[in-house]
């Protein structure tokens, strides 16, 4: 039976945003230690079915029941807007506390993190309460090319509330907890897709940030020139405070460094502006709309573009990327992957005061030995087998990196300056390619429903763009209003 989605006080918990539950709990209508409660019990009755949720953090109820403490000591004291909000972090973002960091996967169990990756040293700095890992792609999607998205070895096959389908990935637990109200907000991480298309399949906000704006400090990698640490949430007004609460520098990223001209004096609240839209250069690149006249999507999408115009945006239209063709051909994005997932992923496990597996030779072994836990026989490790056959930094890098380069000046970027944008708006997480091999920020909302299943309408930018993208996201949801929580009766 699933929990009484109100207080005794008669707060409603379930869909309510950051900004609801810190005025219930100034109002006395609800207690840290009662949202807690209220999501461990929601997570015990749903994670059966949804997979949704690894780890729970045994000291989450103890956490909560310090910020209810820290209140009530200071009832008129000013706190950060997440103090005593609970959120789950993907299982690849490393806590130095009771739960494990594995990317889901067996290798990994037991193994001891140096430190708090940068995020989550900013998140419990604001009080935030970490409540427990969530699932995933294993390896965030680069073990295998034949494992389904939301599959990892530790948690089972994720599940979308809404459809009890695909629910995309890799980020899959961090978006299905979210809009099965099993926590407030989320963190997930991105290399190619893997905010944007499960914050869409699963009816929820999702921000890619630009590479850098967020620390990639203590998460397990895939490549520090296109990992991405972002929110995940069911509003934009709560993915943009939990973005300003992360993004800064981390000396143990450089990347941060550069990013952080990127980062607004007083944070990206401030861009939620039921106004945004108006005056901005929104790009429409048809290629992406290819639904067929008539259809149920081409219709849904054709009102979004009249929506964003009756906002005050100029729709510039029948847009072509020059280089789509080139750019959707070129495997330059595959061979650095494979490249960088080697180094990258060496460094990671070296770093660890404690580990099963050392390097990416070790966790082929691991799996090869465990192929019934690891589930081998079925899924494979191709890509990983493909990375380990890399031998670093060379000629072939170097020449994959300039093309991807070029492909995004060329494409991307030639675009968006030449016809003056702000942002292109793109169906679903079909932009997800561009965005990851430039490094380029999204943002992706609710788009609707067809037959039951979710999808998401996504505005891309150039790099530190993220002002802008908020203040259009946050603009059109509040005009729409489309999300909707999944039908969920246990």
């Amino acid at each position: 039976m699933l929990p009484t989605t109100s207080t005794e006080q008669g707060f409603s918990i379930e869909e309510a945003t950051v900004r609801d539950l810190q005025l219930a709990f100034q109002r006395n209508q609800l207690s840290s230690k009662e949202l807690v409660e209220f999501y461990l019990e929601r997570i015990q009755t749903l994670n059966t079915d949804l997979k949704a949720v690894l780890e729970v953090n045994p000291d989450a109820v103890a956490q909560a029941n310090i910020a209810d403490q820290e209140r009530k000591d200071k009832p008129h004291g000013s706190f950060s807007a997440l103090h005593g909000i609970p959120i789950l972090l993907k299982d690849n973002i490393a806590t130095k506390d009771k739960l494990n960091t594995t990317a889901g996967s067996y290798a990994l169990l037991g193994s001891v993190v140096p430190r708090d990756a940068g995020v989550v040293t900013r998140l419990r700095k604001a009080g935030a309460i970490i409540l427990g890992k969530a699932t995933l792609s294993e390896w965030s999607n680069f073990r295998s090319n034949n494992a389904p998205s939301g599959w990892c070895a530790r948690g089972g096959q994720g599940k979308n509330p809404y459809s009890k389908g695909d629910p995309c990935g890799s980020s899959s637990g961090s978006a299905i907890s979210v809009a099965a109200n099993m926590v407030t907000v989320s963190l997930g991480t991105e290399t190619n897709g893997s905010i944007l298309c499960p914050s869409g399949y699963n009816s929820v906000v999702g921000i890619k940030p630009t590479v850098g704006l967020t620390s990639r400090a203590g998460v397990i990698p895939i490549s520090p020139r296109q990992d991405t640490v972002g929110p995940i949430c069911r509003t934009v007004s709560d993915a943009a405070c939990v973005l300003e609460t992360v993004v800064g520098i981390d000396t143990n990223d450089e990347a941060t460094i550069e990013a952080s001209k990127y980062v607004p004096e007083g944070g990206y609240s401030q861009f939620l502006r039921e106004d945004g839209l108006s005056g901005k250069r929104l790009g429409v690149v048809r290629s992406y709309y290819n639904f067929g006249n008539g259809t149920f999507m081409h219709k849904t999408f054709q009102l979004h573009l009249e929506t964003l115009r009756q906002r005050g945006a100029l729709l510039v239209d029948n847009l072509k990327i020059d280089n789509i063709v080139e750019i959707n051909m070129d495997q330059s994005e595959d061979i650095a992957l494979e490249i960088e997932f080697k180094l990258a992923l060496n460094a990671y496990l070296n770093d660890l005061v404690a580990s099963p597996v050392r390097s990416l030779a070790d966790v082929i072994e691991y799996n090869k030995n465990h192929s019934e836990q690891e589930n081998l026989d079925e899924y494979d490790q191709d890509l990983m087998l493909e990375s380990e056959k890399t031998n670093g930094f060379g000629e072939t890098l170097n020449q994959a990196l300039l093309n991807l380069k070029k492909l995004s000046q060329d494409g991307f970027e030639k675009l968006m300056i030449a016809n003056k944008l702000d942002a292109v708006v793109i169906p679903f997480s079909r932009f997800s390619k561009i965005l990851a091999i430039g490094g380029y920020p999204g943002i992706i909302v609710p788009a609707g429903y067809e037959e039951g299943v979710p999808f998401g309408i996504c505005f891309g930018g150039l790099k530190g763009s993220e002002p802008k993208l908020i203040e259009i996201a946050y603009s059109f949801e509040q005009s729409t209003k489309i999300r909707k929580p999944p039908p969920i009766h246990k």
